[in-house]
């Protein structure tokens, strides 16, 4: 009776949305429960390193790369109009370092790394091979979850390093050569305005980024029904839920490391 209340005055979809919460939540505790123990076998977590981080660094760094020279565009328009164009580099350089390198780098994966490891373990799922796992004594979180979820959360800082760099060097270019900034203006005033806790503070974001894409991505994956099409909507149901969690995620990280 009482659950009926609340159900009615909640809705049924928001009964829905805080109960998968709870389950995501729960496989995130088991898996670090796996972590903790040891047991993960370093080959898996390096294979799954190399899926994340290396296949991923032609998207993620030409798109960083392109965001900055577009960025730069953008802004030093507007700068040079008010006469300030020595702040450009510094500007940039706060932009990329705490928005612009952590925010895409989570996008781009989340598009790419999310899609294929829902896929992956949606496929397991419906071909019950992850039963046949089981069945021979073995932890499919250990076993599928665990290599993921260590390798997005290591693989991502790395890649938004990288991913500063060239946003930062596009953002150089543009406003070198094509804005006709001068290039130690430029470097000074990204020395001046640039802290260091403005990127640590991108990194650790993109460390939260690597939990709630690994975790979310392995949840569809291991809780996909019916068949392929089940592993279609599995996929596209992890991306689009992966993508709101980031930028949900980035406001709420934004207030507390740079507030």
């Amino acid at each position: 009776m009482i659950y009926d209340k609340v159900t009615e005055f909640l809705g049924d979809e928001t009964i829905l949305i805080v109960e998968e919460f709870g389950k995501v939540t729960g496989l995130f505790f088991e898996t670090l429960s796996n972590i903790f123990r040891f047991k993960i076998k370093p080959q898996l977590v390096f294979d799954q390193m190399v899926r994340v981080g290396i296949d991923s660094l032609p998207i993620a760094l030409t798109s960083s790369f392109f965001v900055g020279m577009v960025f730069a565009v953008q802004i030093g328009t507007e700068f040079i109009k008010f006469g300030a164009s020595k702040y450009i580099g510094g500007v940039m350089g706060i932009a990329v370092a705490r928005e612009l390198a952590p925010a895409l780098t989570g996008i781009v994966i989340a598009a790419r790394v999310a899609a294929a490891i829902t896929a992956e373990i949606g496929t397991m799922n419906v071909t019950e091979q992850i039963d046949a796992i089981k069945a021979l004594g073995s932890n499919p979180i250990r076993y599928l979850v665990a290599p993921r979820f260590i390798a997005c959360i290591f693989m991502l800082p790395l890649l938004t390093i990288l991913a500063d760099l060239l946003a930062f060097l596009g953002g150089y270019l543009v406003s070198v050569f094509l804005l006709n900034i001068n290039s130690m203006d430029y470097m000074t005033s990204a020395q001046q305005l640039l802290k260091s806790s403005d990127i640590y503070g991108g990194i650790a974001k993109s460390f939260f980024f690597g939990i709630i894409i690994s975790i979310i991505a392995c949840y569809k994956g291991l809780n996909t029904r019916g068949g392929a099409k089940g592993v279609g909507e599995s996929t596209t149901s992890s991306v689009v839920i992966s993508l709101i969690a980031l930028f949900v995620a980035n406001y709420f990280l934004s207030v507390l490391f740079f507030k």
